[in-house]
């Protein structure tokens, strides 16, 4: 493809989401309103949204597979001369899955809220602070200025804080205070640490600093700047123990804030470490690596024992002709909330990766980051339908005798459900599975001058914490498909369940892709190694040119 081309569509899957944004504020043309114009702002956010998706595929077609470790499409053009800030596009294979995995979600997104569109505010709001979401995002992985990575990475911040304010369900407003202020705290820090490398490197240009390797740097100044940048990454990753934010903010957030968040935002903390951290501060990145593959283990065994503890029944109460009955109070069971915890238990495995310093374990993190998007943003979808249905996403109440059972009631929605979790839990032949046994390997064998037999222990209790994933995603499987209470024929008992739809034509629509794209990328890995193994050996040795 033209390199002209390739950088107009580059500039576009940017600009197009800020400029949709603001037309969705505009008023409607009387011709294009429809129905009126909440459907047509709402048709306008599909839309826009399949356009940038359009023009990602497109970027991904054009794109040079031969040299995958070449960043392309660049477009650099001065912007703050004083400060040698520079408007610094490109595109190499570490950062097209995430571009194409954004647009994918956020149209997926946009027309699920069509036709399920969230209770709240003015739909022109909804659909303005969704395209600017998608904005920030998608400018996050294409930036090479590290001034303009934490402005596209603060961008994402105020519509996400207003989508859970606005559009949430119960706690809403502490969920989103408790968003804003740990992310806007570890940006703080972060930007502290950005700007110690690019004073002291003499650029803020990352393609120029990733190749300097740190050269220019002091190992303390490395330290210091390292350390401040991990800190903010961590936060949005999310790594143990800054991870408290997470379940609250999912929780409460409306499906498709559930979905981008888990499927797009937590991967800007994990890029960032590979796009930066290690390229950029290699000595600081060797020194702390221990210590983040250490709490990247403890995130995997304590969000499994978590998600554990909220599969699991509740205390039994009375016994009913042998039957335990259970009762459950709050979201201690919420089904939700569960899904939420399994990020910080998937996303450990992503952090392992990185802390390996191997081309293996970081190609591993990069695939289970897409896997995660993946399978995750499937899960959300699928916990939000079900809420649409039933009216909880309590486990207890759906694995009660007049709750779910899935398999019987809606079986396409059940299996689909099914599937999600075999996806999350690690299956061989599903996108879950390479991320992690590709991180356990390189923790196997981690960079030279790194404790062997430390990172030996780190991959069993990885291993072990894939046992508890699978664990607690068999129970929520059982108890939501199949009940705690199954009802025996001719007890006239039947009657008590209500009624509960089965998969629609446009939630298949926009839940299809996720389920293909997970059997594709578990079945041919290649696909997705192949464009960013060159990338990571090349990152990993010093340079992206």
């Amino acid at each position: 493809m033209n390199h002209t081309v390739q950088q107009l569509l580059l500039a576009a899957l940017v600009v197009l989401p800020l400029l949709g944004s603001v037309a969705a504020l505009l008023p409607a043309p009387p011709g294009l309103r429809g129905r009126g114009p909440d459907q047509a702002v709402m048709r306008h956010g599909v839309t826009v949204t399949g356009v940038v998706l359009a023009a990602a595929i497109a970027l991904a077609a054009g794109f040079d597979h031969d040299h995958p470790a070449r960043m392309q499409a660049q477009t650099d053009i001065g912007w703050i001369p004083a400060l040698d800030i520079r408007i610094h596009l490109g595109v190499d294979g570490v950062s097209l899955p995430l571009l194409v995995l954004t647009a994918l979600l956020t149209f997926l997104s946009a027309l699920y809220a069509y036709f399920n569109r969230p209770s709240g505010p003015s739909p022109k709001a909804f659909v303005a602070l969704l395209l600017l979401l998608e904005s920030g995002t998608l400018a996050s992985f294409a930036v090479l200025d590290l001034m303009l990575f934490f402005l596209a990475f603060e961008m994402v911040l105020i519509p996400m804080y207003f989508l859970i304010n606005r559009w949430g369900g119960a706690e809403r407003e502490r969920a989103a205070w408790r968003f804003i202020l740990y992310t806007l705290l570890g940006s703080v820090v972060m930007l502290l640490g950005l700007l110690l490398v690019g004073l002291k490197g003499g650029t803020f240009d990352m393609v120029a600093l990733a190749t300097d390797n740190g050269s220019g740097l002091s190992h303390t100044t490395q330290l210091i700047a390292s350390l401040a940048i991990i800190a903010g990454l961590a936060v949005k990753a999310p790594m143990w123990p800054l991870h408290s934010w997470l379940p609250d903010a999912h929780t409460a957030a409306p499906t498709v804030g559930s979905v981008l968040l888990a499927g797009v935002l937590l991967k800007m903390g994990t890029y960032g470490l590979v796009r930066i951290v290690l390229p950029m501060t290699p000595g600081a990145a060797h020194t702390y690596a221990p210590y983040l593959a250490a709490f990247a283990v403890v995130g995997i065994i304590y969000g499994s024992l978590a998600c554990l503890a909220l599969a699991l029944p509740s205390p039994t109460t009375t016994l009913n002709g042998g039957s335990a009955l259970f009762a459950r109070i709050g979201a201690k069971g919420d089904l939700k909330r569960l899904i939420a915890y399994s990020s910080v238990g998937h996303m450990g495995f992503v952090l392992l990766g990185i802390a390996t310093l191997t081309p293996t374990g970081v190609n591993g993190a990069l695939f289970a980051n897409i896997a995660h998007g993946l399978i995750t943003g499937l899960l959300f979808f699928l916990v939000g339908a079900l809420k649409d249905r039933s009216g909880t996403t309590d486990l207890d109440q759906l694995s009660g005798t007049s709750g779910a059972a899935l398999y019987g009631r809606a079986p396409r929605l059940g299996g689909l459900l099914a599937f999600g979790a075999v996806a999350s839990l690690g299956l061989p032949g599903l996108a879950g599975f390479w991320g992690e046994m590709l991180a356990m390997f390189g923790a196997f064998d981690p960079a030279d001058g790194l404790s062997r037999p430390a990172y030996l222990t780190y991959m069993a209790l990885a291993a072990f914490g894939t046992l508890l994933t699978a664990a607690y995603m068999l129970v929520v499987v059982r108890r939501v498909c199949m009940g705690d209470h199954p009802i025996e024929p001719g007890t006239g008992t039947e009657a008590e369940r209500p009624a509960l739809a089965d998969v629609h034509g446009h939630e298949f629509a926009a839940w299809s892709p996720l389920v293909a794209l997970t059997v594709l990328a578990g079945l041919w890995p290649a696909a997705l190694l192949g464009l960013t193994d060159p990338a990571v050996q090349q990152l990993l040795a010093g340079g992206t040119r």
